[in-house]
């Protein structure tokens, strides 16, 4: 039936191609089949009473002995309403603080974001994502897609952002549908225009970085760009530390160098590749932010707000210093860079949210079709575990019993004598 139904998968996701206009430019979402649930849910069930499963789940925790990974997972599969997810958000909670935290399965993690999808508990799902930790929700790159793609359909790009800086802590961008969801989620945002702060400023640079190095384009280059500029302006505000503490980061100084010189890079190439010029912009904008900022510091009196500013100062090490003392040469750097790509021709007059827009569009389809075939092999295997799982649980349970029933025709005996 799974295999009727992955045919039925695949073939949909073929025929993207010949829909029309109007639909073609929505191609930059999940397809319909990349999202459509009858694969999951077509495994074999194992139905359960919630309540007795809860009820079990919290005299054993009451007792102070560990809950089974089944246990949970078949609560969470069971979920029928907007208040069981609140429910299963508790006892994940639970399970993720005992002795048998590392054993939450895969597939419950999957199933845990799919009925927070379906019962409209979607902010639940970005909850314990974000408190993984807590809650030890580590979704795989088809899960992660699923979840991003939702907030993506619903315009909330702030949130889906959200998804995708998970995806970059955890070093998630290995498939193609996962950076091209990953950027529209990015590029739209920014277009956006959000007033950040400097934490939010270091997590789109890290996740516009991370995610654009996958991709060596015009889109990729120009992720990168922004990435290492949002990122060097932390630097120069903040010190080193405060862009790599916590961060999948390269730890040297320099990242508005590393910005130069991926212009550098795109100069030099021989292919057709560009730089989008409202990300140059972006780029300029940002340097003469920093510029007067720098003006601002060595000149007029000095205020209490002033001398806070010279503490933190005061704070950096020497190659901090060095970093900042840096700015008038890559303002003037980023000049000659940006005149010379403009005479060769290799500044695209579209917006970076344009061309990630367009690549969605050539290139989602071609990658959903890998992505559904491992889910459905994906599914096959956690079907074949959780049966086995439940076969080992039966085996134990009549281990347990027949043990018991020797112990108490042992009492009887020794009674009688």
């Amino acid at each position: 039936m799974a295999a009727s139904i992955w045919k039925r998968c695949v073939t949909a996701a073929v025929k993207v191609k010949c829909l029309s206009p109007s639909l073609s430019a929505r191609r930059w979402m999940l397809s319909a089949a990349y999202t459509d649930t009858k694969v999951w849910e077509a495994r074999e069930k194992d139905p359960q009473n919630l309540a007795l499963l809860a009820a079990t789940m919290d005299r054993t925790y009451d007792r102070n002995f560990p809950v089974s990974s089944l246990t949970v997972s078949r609560f969470v599969d069971n979920i029928s309403s907007r208040e069981e997810v609140d429910q299963a958000e508790y006892y994940l909670y639970k399970f993720r603080h005992s002795p048998n935290c590392w054993y939450l399965r895969d597939w419950t993690v999957h199933s845990w974001i799919r009925q927070c999808l379906k019962y409209g508990a979607r902010e639940k799902a970005l909850h314990t994502v974000k408190n993984k930790v807590q809650y030890g929700i580590f979704p795989d790159d088809f899960t992660f897609n699923l979840l991003i793609d939702s907030y993506i359909k619903d315009g909330d790009f702030n949130s889906a952002c959200s998804v995708v800086e998970e995806v970059m802590l955890q070093e998630a961008f290995d498939r193609p549908s996962t950076q091209i969801l990953s950027l529209s989620a990015l590029a739209s945002y920014r277009a956006m225009r959000p007033q950040l702060t400097v934490s939010e400023e270091r997590a789109l640079g890290a996740s516009l970085l991370i995610c654009g190095l996958q991709q060596d384009n015009t889109v990729g280059l120009s992720a990168q760009l922004l990435g290492n500029a949002l990122l060097g302006k932390v630097e120069m505000l903040e010190g080193i530390h405060a862009v790599f503490r916590g961060m999948p980061l390269f730890w040297g100084r320099g990242y508005l160098g590393r910005a130069l010189a991926v212009m550098e890079g795109v100069a030099a190439a021989s292919g057709d590749v560009k730089l989008s010029k409202d990300t140059l912009d972006y780029v300029n904008d940002l340097l003469q932010e920093l510029s007067s900022t720098s003006d601002s510091d060595s000149s007029g009196a000095e205020s209490a707000e002033e001398e806070e500013e010279e503490k933190k100062e005061d704070a950096k090490d020497e190659d901090d210093q060095a970093e900042q003392a840096k700015l008038a040469q890559y303002v003037s750097r980023f000049k000659e860079l940006s005149s010379q790509l403009e005479s060769q021709g290799k500044v695209d007059s579209a917006s970076f949210q344009a061309s990630v827009v367009a690549l969605a569009q050539q290139n989602l389809a071609a990658a959903e079709k890998p992505d559904l075939e491992q889910y459905l092999s994906r599914v096959q295997a956690w079907g074949a575990e959780n049966m086995q799982l439940i076969k080992r649980e039966k085996e134990m349970r009549e281990k347990a019993e027949q043990e018991k029933q020797e112990r108490l025709a042992a009492k009887a005996a020794a009674q009688q004598e």
